[in-house]
């Protein structure tokens, strides 16, 4: 009767339209009702639990520091510099958008601000030059959520927290993944614009090259620092994200003079705004996740995996798949909060490194972002550039091989997220 709890009464209430939070906290307090003996104050402990956490800060202050990059210049200089430095070969607009996705991505965690910041410069000029809108938008939507697998990544800093394992070493695992991926959606473009004889872009005189950096020189230090803080040692991710919103308002402020101190305050309240859809997410995928814990759930998850005696990479296929439905349809922080508890316990039974398994289920869930048809950026992408849904749908087939691809190369060979590790040490 109470994995009536677990798996039915969670199903309806998501597919009756109930908000994610709402369903987390009402299966929590139905499978303590069935169970009996378990005091409702146990849920508060846990909600309040979840929210303990030093690295979880970083989720909000990076949420608003890629907002203020993304509205304060920071962001549209790196890519114009992207831009004017990819030129004179065919598919360089393409390959331009593909590298500013990874650029914005160095700086920003947030998905749907890397489609709204890039899609604006980068979509006109792609339309002139013979790509087509929908294979533009469809690009802009696919590379949009390498911002996800590039560190520092708002998902890896969660998977962190539910796993327990450091962040800095997850953001290291994912640099290499993150660049596989950006190089095979260039392979397929340079090989699509040669297929359809994309005019070959001008390329970019020196002194126009030197000026675009001089223009981008902050933006190209926002990386720098953030991502060489944390890896020289200097400081936490948390710590990152806080020095990073205090450099983004210092030179959006003073130095590039894009926003005011009251653009700001705006920005900060509309982040507040999103920050708290996510954080009542978290606090309720802690009172489930308890739940699950307390009542057996995980116990018997393993014990059915170890009758069924499967290989490893057959179990990390299933999984696979499992991730894939999943992120089609619940964010990121939401999918990892409400699986990890059912999944570590697997895992750790197989004998899956948990940092390769967490870029695993980074590069799932991201992929799951424009996955037909729920993904979160095909609706993003509908709404900030227009375009109908079953064309978008059609449009990112071939982005999304590509990134199958990948994943699959990414789950079988754990040296391409672990040999990193190595080399630093």
């Amino acid at each position: 009767m109470i994995y009536l709890a677990h798996i039915a009464v969670p199903v309806t209430l998501l597919v009756l339209g109930m908000p994610i939070f709402l369903v987390l906290v009402t299966s929590a307090l139905l499978g303590i009702w069935i169970a009996g003996g378990i005091p409702v104050q146990a849920i508060h402990t846990a909600m309040f639990g979840s929210l303990d956490s030093f690295s979880l800060l970083a989720v909000p202050l990076f949420i608003f520091a890629g907002d203020v990059m993304a509205r304060g210049g920071i962001a549209r200089r790196l890519i114009e510099l992207v831009i004017a430095m990819v030129g004179g070969v065919r598919g360089s607009l393409a390959l331009a958008t593909i590298g500013a996705a990874s650029a914005f991505g160095a700086m920003s965690g947030s998905s749907v601000a890397c489609v709204a910041a890039i899609g604006k410069l980068t979509l006109p000029s792609l339309e002139r030059n013979g790509y087509g809108r929908l294979f533009g938008v469809s690009l802009i939507t696919a590379t949009g959520v390498i911002d996800v697998i590039i560190p520092p990544s708002i998902p890896m800093i969660i998977y962190g927290i539910a796993a327990q394992q450091s962040v800095t070493t997850l953001f290291l695992a994912g640099i290499v993944p993150g660049l596989i991926v950006a190089l095979a959606l260039s392979i397929y473009v340079v090989i699509k614009a040669r297929a359809q004889q994309i005019p070959v872009e001008e390329a970019r005189s020196w002194p126009d090259i030197r000026a675009a950096g001089k223009r981008a020189v902050w933006s190209i230090l926002a990386p720098i620092v953030i991502l060489g803080g944390i890896y020289g040692g200097l400081f936490t991710p948390t710590e990152a994200a806080g020095v990073a919103c205090l450099y983004s308002i210092a030179i959006s402020v003073y130095v590039h003079r894009e926003l005011s101190w009251k653009n700001v305050w705006d920005i900060l309240q509309e982040c507040a705004v999103l920050v708290g859809q996510i954080m009542i997410i978290v606090a309720a995928a802690g009172a489930y996740s308890w739940f699950i814990t307390t009542s057996g759930l995980a116990g018997a998850v393993v014990d059915v995996i170890k009758e069924l005696h499967l290989s490893t990479w057959m179990l990390l296929l299933v999984i696979n798949c499992v991730l894939l439905c999943v992120g089609s349809v619940l964010e990121p922080p939401a999918a990892i909060l409400i699986l990890m508890p059912l999944l570590m316990p697997v895992t750790a039974l197989a004998g899956i490194d948990p940092i390769h398994f967490g870029i695993v289920v980074t590069v799932n869930l991201a992929i799951g972002m424009f996955l037909p048809p729920f993904g979160l950026n095909l609706f993003a992408s509908h709404a900030i550039f227009n375009t109908p849904l079953p064309a978008l749908y059609r449009g990112v087939v071939p982005f999304l091989l590509i990134y199958l691809l990948v994943l699959a190369l990414i789950t079988y060979i754990p040296a391409i997220t672990l040999y990193p590790l190595t080399w630093m040490k």
